[in-house]
This record gives C-alpha cells, sequence and structure tokens, in this order.
C-alpha cells in the first residue's frame, strides 16, 4: 500500500506555512527513495495546530503538528510514515480534544477528504442529501429544511424554509439560487473553510435549493479576497458537471440546474443582500429597498432565494439524516448546529462547531484555553 500523506493547502494553513512543508516532504521523499502519494486537504479548523500534517497507517490516520520544515528530517527518521513517535505527535486526529469536543455536521469532511474528489466526497456520505430529495416533491423538501429548523447562518438567523417557500410560491419563468460568500467581516473564516475544504457540500446544498423552489440556477458570490477558495469552487464546479451532478438532468432525474462562481469587488457593502444582488447584475452595490422582497423580485428582477454558504451546506445532512436527527440539536428556536470562529488572544485559535447553547464563558475558557497571553 503506498502511504497517504494529507496536508492541508487551505489558506489558514498556507498562511502558516503549510506550502514549505509539502514541499519538504516532498523533497524528503524524493531522497530517500520513497513513493507516496500527498493529498491537499483542507484544514480540520484547529489552526493552532497548522500546518498539521496527517498520515494514513495500517491503524488508522496519525496527526503531527504544527510542523515546520525543519521537522521534516527527523519525522521520517522517527518512523513518520508508520505513524511512529516524535515531539510533534499528536496522535488520531479524532482524539484531539479541541476537535473531540465538536459536534461536525456541516464540517464532518473538512480536513478527512480530498476536496476535489467525488469518490472521496461519496465514501464519507456525500450526494445522499441530493439523492434522497430527488425522490421527493419540492414541496416536501421545503417542508424538511422547514421542520428541521435550520435558520439563516449568515447573521439574520431567518428561518430557511419559509424563504425556499416564498420562492416555491412565486411564480417565475426563471429562479435563482444565489449563496452569499461575501464573508466580510474580521475573524470569520467559516465560509472559507467549507468552500476551500469540502466545496462539493455546498454544490449539492445549492442543487437541493434549486429542485425544491424550482429554480435552474445558482451563483456563488465571493469575495475577491478569498483566491484559494474561487480556485478550488470553479475546480469543484466543473468536476459536478462532468459527473452530472450539475446540468440539464442533475444526476439522470428530470432537475437541472447549473452554477458559476462570481468574484466581488472587495465592497463590504455587498455582504448586504440586495447590494450583493445588484453587484451580481453588474451593477454598483447599493442596498435596494424592500419591498419588494428578494424572494418575490431578486436577481434580474426574478424570484430569488439567498442564502449564506453555511445554511446551504447544512442542507446536505437535513436530506440525509431527516429533520428529526438536525433539529435534536440545539435548544429553543436555534436547531442544529453554528460554527464557532474562535480568533485573537486566545490560546487554541481555530474553528469549532457546536451545538447551539454554549456560553461565551466555555467558548473562550475551555475551548479557547483561555487568553494567549495569560
Amino acid at each position: 500500500m503506498i502511504p497517504r500523506i494529507y496536508i492541508p493547502g487551505d489558506s489558514g494553513a498556507l498562511a502558516l506555512g503549510a506550502e514549505k512543508v509539502a514541499k519538504a516532504i516532498a523533497g524528503e521523499l524524493a531522497e530517500r527513495g520513497i513513493e507516496a502519494k500527498i493529498v491537499r486537504n483542507g484544514s480540520r479548523g484547529a489552526y493552532f495546530l497548522e500546518p498539521m500534517v496527517e498520515v494514513a497507517t495500517a491503524n488508522g490516520r496519525v496527526a503531527y503538528g504544527p510542523v515546520k520544515p525543519s521537522d521534516v528530517k527527523s519525522l521520517f527518521d522517527g518512523g513518520f510514515l508508520t505513524g511512529g513517535h516524535h515531539k510533534r505527535w499528536l496522535g488520531t486526529p479524532d482524539k484531539i480534544p479541541f476537535l473531540a469536543k465538536q459536534t461536525r455536521l456541516t464540517f464532518a469532511r473538512c480536513g478527512v477528504t480530498d476536496p476535489l474528489s467525488l469518490e472521496s466526497y461519496k465514501k464519507h456520505g456525500g450526494l445522499n442529501g441530493l439523492t434522497n430529495a430527488l425522490a421527493l416533491t419540492p414541496a416536501d423538501i421545503v417542508a424538511q429544511v422547514t421542520e428541521s429548523g435550520l435558520r439563516g447562518r449568515g447573521g439574520a438567523g431567518f428561518p430557511t424554509g419559509i424563504k425556499w417557500k416564498t420562492v416555491l410560491d412565486t411564480a417565475g419563468d426563471r429562479k435563482y439560487i444565489v449563496c452569499n460568500a461575501d464573508e466580510g467581516d474580521s475573524g470569520t473564516f467559516a465560509d472559507r473553510m467549507i468552500m476551500e475544504g469540502d466545496p462539493f457540500v455546498l454544490i449539492e446544498g445549492m442543487t437541493i435549493a434549486g429542485i425544491a423552489t424550482g429554480a435552474t440556477k445558482g451563483f456563488v458570490y465571493v469575495r475577491s479576497e478569498y483566491p484559494h477558495a474561487v480556485a478550488v469552487m470553479n475546480k469543484a464546479v466543473e468536476v459536478a458537471r462532468k459527473a452530472g451532478v450539475l446540468g440539464a438532468s442533475v444526476l439522470g432525474s428530470p432537475y437541472a440546474f447549473d452554477m458559476e462562481i462570481r468574484v466581488g469587488a472587495g465592497a463590504y457593502v455587498c455582504g448586504e443582500e440586495t447590494a450583493l444582488l445588484d453587484s451580481l447584475e453588474g451593477k454598483r452595490g447599493m442596498v435596494r429597498a424592500k419591498p419588494p422582497l428578494p424572494a418575490h423580485k431578486g436577481l434580474f428582477g426574478k424570484p430569488t432565494v439567498i442564502n449564506n454558504v453555511i445554511s446551504l451546506a447544512s442542507v446536505p445532512i437535513i436530506m440525509d439524516k431527516g429533520a428529526a436527527y438536525y433539529k435534536d440539536f440545539g435548544m429553543g428556536r436555534s436547531r442544529g448546529t453554528i460554527p464557532i470562529q474562535i480568533a485573537g488572544n486566545v490560546k487554541y485559535a481555530g474553528l469549532f462547531e457546536a451545538a447551539f447553547g454554549m456560553t461565551l464563558g466555555e467558548i473562550v475558557d475551555e475551548i479557547g484555553g483561555g487568553t494567549a497571553t495569560g
């Protein structure tokens, strides 16, 4: 069996030197004449451990981190390819406390799979939600999303099912699904991590939204500051199209859905949904007066669903495991899980997915390990 080495290629890991580590590992393999496959996966979100390198061994995956290029030689000397001990040894990734405490639904595949391999995506439960959705009527899909209690993850918390139902019930010769990936607030990187680490989950979520509402075209509006996310999403759309997940017949069904990636020019206001629509139409991004709501008159004056990346990426799990399964997480009117972005003066910075209901104290002191400066 050829050893598989996983080195994250997402922006967060790259900013921390993952590219240099990948080069050092490739060089060491060549020098020692060892044949191995390097997979550039996404990050698992434990950025304080990045670059975190993982090796697939006979006993499962073993992680090492944060790895510096200067560690590479000693890693190989210590039997790194078979999970040997080293000062950077972290053991089984799932048992690292920061990851073990999480409830990973939306980010289940981030850092685990090869982001651009549809095979790898399917092997880890991908496309189950879409397959289930294709067996239902659009109204039944909308009912399931409504029942799950999923609300907008962009900040406003509007019930996703109600938004979809409005678009489904509004007549239009064309309808659109728009994904708001204009993640402009400082210290936020959940959308970026999903687009770079598991792009197919967003494609699957948007396709389900299209089938549920009668929309045949989708747009992902990404900020220009995310060149890696743009590149990965564009490649993933091509892969999905070739495999028949997107196109005139979604997975051989009577439904058509296709999508494209659009890049914003870096205006903060375009994170607001109506300004984003103006920008997508090629105009200067300015907030529109409501009514009419985008669900009635949105992109090019047509009925439009606008959801955030995480909202759409949550849909496949609802359609795969059912509304009751998703609703079981969380509390009150907030169901499911939420990505918590921990940044700044904190010991363990990163992205932590948990069911709603955690206190700020738990997040900062227990998960974040308190302040970095003490």
